[in-house]
């Protein structure tokens, strides 16, 4: 019996054609020259997968490119134009003047397009917003975020609208001489009031859309220290300030799980489970009550503090919790003392 196999639809995403006189290289190779943002690997494993073509047929990653050969990748996926366009979506603007904005974004908005959101994001609304400012190209690199926090945080941005205020911002980033702090809710409770967590954050290799930590001597991931606070205890969860020597990607989601502590409602580091407590069905709906109050995780980006790019002035901004996390933190503080 044979199985029909379904031919897979492919889009192209590059071409060129080999100049003459091109002396016969392996195309993964020549392709890593001309694709700055692809590692030679990447290209095997496109190669591997049958998405490079020359004159219209695959090739395997040995294959050494001829004069006037029509070389493309075809992914099995549309290309995408990454043209950031103006979108009027509402922005919570906390500070703003010539040369940067200060964002309260909320939990759910993507903060830069890309990976199936590509409308809709704050850089969207960013570039609406500045769209009658003539010096803000929101395509141009040089200007906007400086930072990024997660879809489903909430809290503190900063934007630079010149490429100066840009420069500035970054320095300070990159020296951490910034100041930010985070608000968290968290499973368990603390035997310390305060503590410090370091180890390397890399890419779960099960699962790559999460961060794994790994010991900080290993040469897997990047280092990553998060001090961490306690603020209020409420028995089986804990609200804790976190403050970051490192700005790592899902840093303070992963460290906190890596000790035992998730984020509450954090559905992929495990937080969506009840980590804590009692095996009554009561306090089974009262954590379920307490997932539909806040359905993600109990994140806020709560202070941002910086040097001003040009009037060399020390800038700090607090920003209020969201509803859903207010609502989520007083129903812990009822329960607390309810009992």
């Amino acid at each position: 019996m044979n199985d029909e196999i379904e031919e897979v639809e492919l889009y192209e995403h590059f071409r060129v054609v080999v100049d003459k006189g091109q002396e016969p290289i392996r195309i993964d190779k020549y392709l890593a020259e001309k694709l700055q943002h692809s590692s030679r690997n990447r290209i095997q494993q496109a190669a591997d997968a049958g998405f490079v073509h020359v004159n219209d047929r695959p090739v395997k990653s040995n294959y050494k490119v001829r004069t006037n050969d029509v070389v493309t990748l075809m992914l099995d996926r549309p290309h995408y134009d990454d043209t950031i366009e103006a979108e009027e979506i509402p922005l919570n603007i906390v500070y703003e003047d010539d040369q940067l904005m200060v964002i309260n974004k909320p939990a759910g908005m993507v903060v830069h397009p890309g990976c199936g959101n590509f409308h809709g994001t704050l850089v969207n609304a960013i570039a609406w917003h500045l769209r009658n400012n003539p010096d803000y190209d929101p395509n141009d690199p040089a200007v906007g975020l400086v930072h990024r926090i997660d879809k489903d945080t909430s809290g503190l941005l900063v934007a630079a609208k010149t490429p100066d205020a840009k420069t500035s911002l970054g320095v300070q980033f990159f020296n951490k001489t910034t100041h930010r702090s985070y608000n968290a809710l968290v499973w368990g409770n603390f035997v310390e009031d305060e503590g410090r967590i370091e180890g390397n954050i890399g890419r779960d290799p099960k699962d790559r859309l999460r961060m794994e930590v790994f010991p900080p001597d290993s040469e897997q991931g990047k280092p990553a220290v998060t001090h961490y606070k306690v603020l209020e205890r409420y028995g089986y969860t804990t609200l804790v300030e976190c403050i970051l020597e490192t700005g790592r990607t899902h840093q303070i989601r992963a460290h906190m799980k890596h000790i035992g502590h998730p984020l509450f409602a954090d559905e992929r580091y495990g937080g969506m489970e009840i980590r804590r407590g009692e095996r009554t069905a009561s306090y089974k709906a009262y954590i379920q009550n307490c997932f539909k109050l806040c359905p993600r995780q109990a994140l806020h980006a709560k202070t941002l503090g910086f040097v001003h790019p040009t009037t060399k002035q020390q800038m700090d901004f607090t920003s209020e919790w969201p509803e859903d996390m207010k609502a989520l933190v007083e129903k812990w503080r009822g329960r607390i003392s309810s009992n």
